[in-house]
């Protein structure tokens, strides 16, 4: 087992941490990015990218997010493909412990671990994740080719899984609880010109159904109706649920200030928490906007933030030895 020593430390590889990889390592403080279990955040579930300034076509998320990772290393980062499982701010320098074994500690901390998919909750939905539910379109949905699914949600993820999933599947059901969708009028146009999309407006999904022997496999899910209270079973080979993602904050609960919903605070126009030398961006700390480019630039934020602290520290300590010794 090693123990690896950074300047500044970066936990989570989405815009946010990378774009605090890039800016840390030209502040020339030679930063450590911890990838986490998904190298790249959700944008390597995006097939493709429109509103990331700097491409005029569309770019694929995944490559993107290879792009900017390779930035960061060639600007000094060194990327450890690691998880970080354990964290105690209760001293400087900070020390992490990673999944591999391997020890971690740093002078300064950017947590940019992103968020995570919200779940319907039902225990159906858990009995079936993996065996025809799913959170993510983009991995899961070539199995679904020539085959009906449902996804669930009427936000952007929602949205965008559905269009995804529409040059796959032969028909794609979208159930929404409310009576329109909340994603960009651009998407809603290109779902709803989709000959085989059908909408469902005011319906939620109360069940997921499906066989258990010989092989589990979902065949359909029961929906019903917010207004009236009727139910109905739909047949699906496929439920993909996209109704938004939760912060990705358990690791540092009890350890950094955060609000009901599990967001760190942090102070107005800074990426700063409540401990001194940590730091947090991207979606974290952002329940509202929750863009790539947004995250990116708390992401610089945070590492401007970050440099700040360690020059005001190695300040303070000298002005403390010309105390004593001089």
């Amino acid at each position: 087992m090693n123990t690896h020593h950074a300047k500044v430390l970066i936990i989570g590889a989405g815009p946010a941490g990378s774009a605090a990889a890039i800016y840390a390592a030209r502040a020339y403080s030679k930063p450590l990015l911890v990838t986490g279990l998904q190298a790249g955040g959700q944008l390597t579930t995006t097939a493709y990218v429109e509103n990331f300034p700097g491409f005029a076509e569309p770019v694929k998320g995944p490559l993107l997010m290879e792009q900017m990772r390779q930035q960061a290393e060639n600007a000094g980062t060194k990327v450890m493909y690691d998880i970080i499982t354990f964290v105690d701010l209760s001293m400087r320098p900070f020390r992490l412990q990673g999944g591999s074994g391997d020890t971690y500690t740093a002078d300064a901390l950017i947590v940019a671990t992103g968020s995570e998919a919200r779940w319907l909750g039902l225990p159906s939905e858990k009995t079936f994740k993996g065996f025809g539910v799913s959170a993510n379109a983009i991995f899961d949905g070539v199995f679904y080719r020539n085959k009906e699914v449902v996804v669930v949600g009427g936000g952007d993820s929602a949205v965008q899984a559905a269009l995804d999933l529409s040059n796959l599947a032969s028909k794609v059901t979208v159930v929404h609880r409310r009576d329109r969708f909340r994603a960009e009028s651009i998407l809603k146009d290109r779902l709803l010109s989709k000959p085989n999309v059908k909408v469902i407006w005011n319906q939620a999904i109360d069940e997921v159904i499906g066989e258990h022997e010989p092989n589990k496999w979902v065949t359909g899910v029961r929906i019903r109706d917010v207004k009236t209270g009727d139910v109905r079973e739909l047949p699906t080979h496929g439920l993909f649920v996209a109704i938004g993602h939760d912060p990705a904050t358990a690791l540092f609960r009890g350890l950094l200030d955060m609000d009901r919903a599990g967001y760190i605070k942090v102070g107005s126009w800074s990426t700063k928490t409540s401990v001194p030398g940590v730091l947090a961006a991207g979606d974290v700390i952002d329940p509202v906007f929750r863009q790539a480019i947004s995250a990116a630039g708390m992401g610089s934020m945070a590492a401007l933030e970050a440099a700040k602290f360690l020059a005001e520290t190695v300040e303070t300590r000298e002005v403390e030895i010309i105390g004593v010794y001089g």
